[in-house]
């Protein structure tokens, strides 16, 4: 694909106009753009940076083939699936253009493929930093036997609590994030709701969110259960709830990412009926 082919903008409404159609047709491969512009057009344009996100879109023949976006320049490109050929036309227009980038993350093809463009273009090096599992709702199966207790949907009494377990998960993943009264609203952990499992005295022991729903796809993110409570089914039950959740909106897809290193994570899902769709990586470019 020639670089020119690429539509660039720094206009939400102008990426979602030309592209929107095209994200939502395949809701599960484009979760990233999708989630993302969703919180863009709830949180206003400059809610991840004094810099404007930069959009780009793949347009030929009257048609989108692929896109991208870049919240900030501190922040890594997101890419929808690219063959190596439009990988390589978008890492010229780029580099041409005088950009810089700290990463790319898409699907485990298209990160790759983008990396070694990028290197070509750039002289960059690329290091992979992360590997995930997106998977997908099949037949939701609770475990059995299910742990005592029960969901209850986290409220704004809950907060505090609710922050404790963020940062904790934040900490289990690597995530450098501050999260606390002040900062709350302007983390991604902020426009979900939430799911705790309870024991029967009303402690809540795990946690598991879920994003708004967007073209009919809802995301199960995070799922978290303190450590000195693990290995008692409570994660699975909470995620069993937050999916359950999901189904009775109206949700016609439920997803989940996994990190690929984790053997446990992954066994526990695929247990309750999530099927791994697409490999996923993320590279830092040196």
């Amino acid at each position: 694909m020639r670089p020119d082919d690429w539509y660039l903008t720094e206009d939400l409404d102008d990426f979602l106009a030309r592209g929107g159609a095209f994200l939502r047709s395949r809701p599960v491969a484009h979760i990233m753009p999708l989630t993302w512009t969703g919180r863009l057009r709830t949180r206003g344009a400059a809610a991840y940076g004094a810099e404007a996100a930069v959009f780009g879109l793949l347009e030929r023949d009257g048609e989108t083939r692929a896109a991208f976006y870049r919240l900030s320049p501190d922040r890594g490109i997101s890419l929808t699936p690219l063959t190596p050929g439009q990988a390589d036309g978008l890492a010229a227009r780029l580099a041409a253009l005088g950009h810089t980038l700290p990463g790319v993350s898409a699907d485990q093809d298209t990160a790759a493929a983008f990396a070694e463009a990028w290197r070509r273009h750039t002289g960059a090096t690329a290091t992979l930093r992360v590997r995930l599992h997106l998977h997908r709702l099949g037949t939701l199966t609770p475990p059995q036997p299910f742990p005592e207790g029960r969901g209850r949907l986290a409220g704004d009494q809950d907060l505090e609590h609710l922050m404790s377990l963020c940062r904790g998960f934040a900490a289990d993943v690597g995530e450098d994030i501050t999260i606390d009264a002040d900062t709350w609203p302007r983390t991604r952990f902020a426009d979900k709701s939430y799911t705790f499992w309870e024991t029967p005295d009303g402690t809540p022991v795990s946690m598991a969110g879920l994003n708004p729903m967007v073209a009919g796809l809802s995301q199960v993110d995070p799922v978290y259960t303190p450590a000195a409570l693990r290995g008692r089914g409570y994660a699975a039950a909470a995620t069993v709830e937050v999916s359950r959740a999901a189904l009775a909106a109206g949700a016609t897809d439920v997803v989940l990412f996994t990190d690929a290193a984790n053997p446990t994570s992954n066994a526990l899902y695929r247990r309750l009926g999530y099927v791994p769709v697409v490999d996923w990586a993320g590279y830092a470019f040196v």
